[in-house]
């Protein structure tokens, strides 16, 4: 299972770093994504990241402002934001999955406990 920290609460404009940990090797893994949930919403992708080519995805609403990566040394996935906006704000998590969109799977998949972000203004 994966393992979301790193949130906490910034003001407008501030940035934070999350990270996914797991048990096993990130290189051995197809795909990273990281989601976020805002109350009274379904989870939506934010970015996702193939560990073993470092290619990326990202959705619209945080092109430029997020930056995902992998750090072999630690073994996480980690999200660094930036610009971080109001809207933002929301219960963020990782997945082993492949793709930015929702759907059926997430009523079955065993999610973490994920980690807060809280922007204020």
């Amino acid at each position: 299972q994966l393992r979301e920290y790193g949130g906490g609460s910034v003001q407008d404009g501030g940035s934070l770093r999350l990270s996914c940990s797991a048990a096993t090797y990130f290189d051995s893994w197809t795909c990273i994504t990281w989601f976020r949930q805002f109350p009274g919403k379904e989870r939506e992708g934010v970015a996702l990241i193939n560990p073993g080519t470092s290619s990326t995805l990202y959705h619209d609403s945080v092109k430029g402002r997020f930056t995902i990566s992998q750090d072999r040394a630690r073994n996480t996935v980690d999200l660094q934001m930036n610009s971080l906006k109001p809207e933002d704000t929301g219960m963020y998590y990782c997945a082993a999955v492949c793709g930015l969109n929702g759907g059926s799977w997430m009523d079955t998949y065993s999610w973490g406990q994920g980690t807060q972000v809280t922007v204020y203004s």
